[in-house]
């Protein structure tokens, strides 16, 4: 399957996502392709953090971008069961050609008002892709939530009247552990003394992108 993590606003936590799914998913045997088409490149500085440290890395790091990200990404999908793919917080041509072969479109959003503001732009994106990629299903959700939960609420609410893409329930808390964690080349289901929340809140992303988005 391949999944991009995207959305056209910086600072969502798109490559902290990716980047634990990525972990997640290779530790129950799956062979991953990690795909770093953000020009930050910081999903290869996380991978390359874990070699660094002389953390196993049981998945492949390479950088894509552009046109020919599509044509790269179909030579090499028969070689891998899973593709995720994290491209930069705005309008791309990476982004545009990594939707055409995906499956999955994650897109985290902060609740905050400049982030929602960029649904309609997403909706775009999400519409245009889908005449050339009609299996694309999108997902949102509440990335780094308001702990007092009014803010989460709202953003909540406005994304479940868009129709490109379904607003998933639950959200993703504003922990600390997903920035130490990341700053160590390790998701928050491998530190020492895991914060059990952020651990359930993103084990509840991944069993959805993996188990009930291929029902």
């Amino acid at each position: 399957m391949i999944v991009v993590v995207g959305g056209v606003k910086g600072g969502t936590g798109k490559t902290t996502i990716a980047t634990n799914l990525t972990v997640m998913r290779s530790s129950v045997g799956k062979k991953v392709l990690l795909t770093d088409a953000d020009e930050q490149k910081s999903s290869s500085l996380f991978s390359a953090q874990r070699d660094g440290l002389g953390i196993e890395t049981k998945w492949v790091t390479i950088q894509l971008g552009g046109t020919d990200l599509r044509k790269q990404i179909m030579r090499l999908k028969p070689d891998y069961d899973d593709i995720i793919i994290d491209v930069g917080g705005r309008e791309t041509t990476s982004q545009r050609s990594a939707l055409s072969v995906a499956d999955i479109y994650i897109l985290p959003f902060n609740p905050a008002s400049y982030d929602i503001w960029t649904i309609g732009q997403v909706n775009t994106i999400i519409s245009d892709m889908k005449t050339l990629n009609d299996k694309l299903k999108a997902i949102a959700f509440i990335n780094r939530a308001d702990p007092r939960g009014t803010d989460n609420e709202e953003a909540i609410s406005i994304l479940q009247e868009c129709k490109e893409f379904e607003c998933l329930k639950f959200t993703i808390g504003n922990r600390k552990t997903f920035r130490t964690s990341s700053g160590e080349g390790l998701s928050v289901t491998e530190v020492k003394n895991p914060d059990k929340k952020a651990v359930q809140e993103i084990t509840e992303l991944y069993e959805y992108v993996y188990s009930k988005c291929t029902v």
